[in-house]
């Protein structure tokens, strides 16, 4: 015997639990877009501490690097650029500023070091060098997304909702 109380699952076709509305899509998106600026300082957060790391390993010699003399072009200026930019990012503090600087040298180690072996960064060893451009390129144009010490002194919060503000809008071409 059934419960006359309990909603019918054959007639709405609905498992118990799971939303019956047309629009349940259009929740779930929702519910991501929510999540969208933890997400993406959480990518922040990680790709900064990664980068700050391979800085430091490259200027002190720790985490199993080796450390680089002091003054060498360019690889002692690269490390000096990881670990800053790395510690900026990871803090989300002048994101977009580092984020750019780090992207930027990060496509000068690719095309002066890795892409003269060989096209392919599979190839010539420079996918991590690729990757951390891209993900710093992505950054500078998203922002530090939440938990940046940015929305602390207030300056992330004004480009935060010009950020809100301009995504309703198209892009001119």
């Amino acid at each position: 015997m059934t419960d006359p109380n309990a909603p019918d699952t054959a007639k709405a076709g609905t498992t118990p639990g799971v939303p019956a509305s047309p629009d349940a899509p259009a929740s779930l998106t929702a519910r991501l877009n929510q999540a969208q600026p933890y997400a993406l300082g959480l990518f922040r957060i990680v790709v900064g501490l990664l980068f700050a790391c391979h800085g430091a390993s490259s200027l002190f010699g720790v985490l199993g690097g080796s450390a680089t003399p002091a003054g060498t072009w360019p690889g002692w200026y690269a490390a000096v650029i990881q670990l800053g930019a790395g510690i900026l990012v990871l803090a989300g503090l002048g994101t977009r500023s580092a984020a750019f600087l780090a992207s930027g040298s990060m496509a000068y180690a690719y095309f002066k070091v890795h892409q003269p072996e060989s096209l392919l960064p599979i190839q010539n060893g420079g996918e991590s060098a690729a990757m951390f451009c891209w993900a710093f390129a992505l950054l500078v144009f998203t922002g530090p997304g939440a938990l940046a010490l940015d929305r602390l002194f207030g300056a992330g919060e004004a480009t935060a909702a010009k950020t809100r503000e301009d995504r309703g809008a198209p892009v001119a071409a």
